[in-house]
């Protein structure tokens, strides 16, 4: 939400004499109280400001970049995530080649017995292509990072773990997962960089949507 300049001279100016009163504020302003109303109900509303019965209007110390980022830290992995792309670890890497191409993504989970095993990623399967392995026959297991070196998220993480895991680990998405048991866990979902961007602009446009994408 963009704040115009009214509401920016309003939090200047509680800033500099709080706690101070509605009518004191609109007197400053050389207006009336019901012209400022509106502008403080938002400033009240997302955290600016606060207020107290017979005290009047003070600056809580919250920017609008500390209460965007506290927007963001509440948006859960779940509200965003999209289906997985997934390969039992004894798949070729020729038809893990195929099932990027096709399903047009950066990274593939690998599974066995329904559990993540591991990742490949497109430089996976690049160098593969470019050596000298039997595409055909060598399971995608063989080139895989393994568990427990692969980096996860849990639906209920948030969102901003998420892209820190991303940004850290200079990756292009994440599997998912929930444990069933200790130390086994099911893909069912991913969080790619393409997430991330759309939220940034639904945020942006003010047109948030929650829900798992189809990608």
């Amino acid at each position: 939400m963009e704040l115009n300049e009214r509401q920016y001279e309003i939090i200047n100016i509680v800033k500099d004499k709080e706690p101070i009163t509605g009518d004191q504020i609109a007197k400053i302003l050389d207006l009336s109280r019901a012209t400022i109303r509106p502008d403080l109900s938002i400033l009240t509303m997302v955290g600016i400001l606060g207020a107290r019965p017979k005290v009047g209007y003070f600056y809580t110390g919250k920017t609008r970049n500390s209460l965007i980022a506290k927007e963001i830290r509440e948006i859960t992995v779940d509200d965003r995530m999209s289906l997985p792309v997934v390969l039992d670890e004894e798949s070729s890497i020729y038809d893990s080649i195929v099932a990027m191409f096709l399903e047009d993504v950066g990274s593939i989970f690998i599974t066995s017995e329904g559990y993540l095993m591991g990742v490949v990623s497109r430089k996976d399967l690049l160098r593969s292509a470019l050596g000298k392995m039997d595409l055909n026959n060598t399971p995608v297991g063989i080139i895989m990072t393994r568990m427990p070196n692969v980096i996860f998220v849990k639906p209920k993480d948030s969102i901003y773990d998420a892209a820190k895991g991303i940004e850290d680990h200079n990756v292009d998405s994440l599997p998912v997962v929930e444990e069933e048991e200790p130390g086994k866990y099911i893909v069912i979902g991913r969080i790619t960089k393409t997430n991330i961007t759309r939220l940034f602009v639904e945020l942006g446009e003010g047109e948030f949507k929650r829900g798992v994408e189809d990608e």
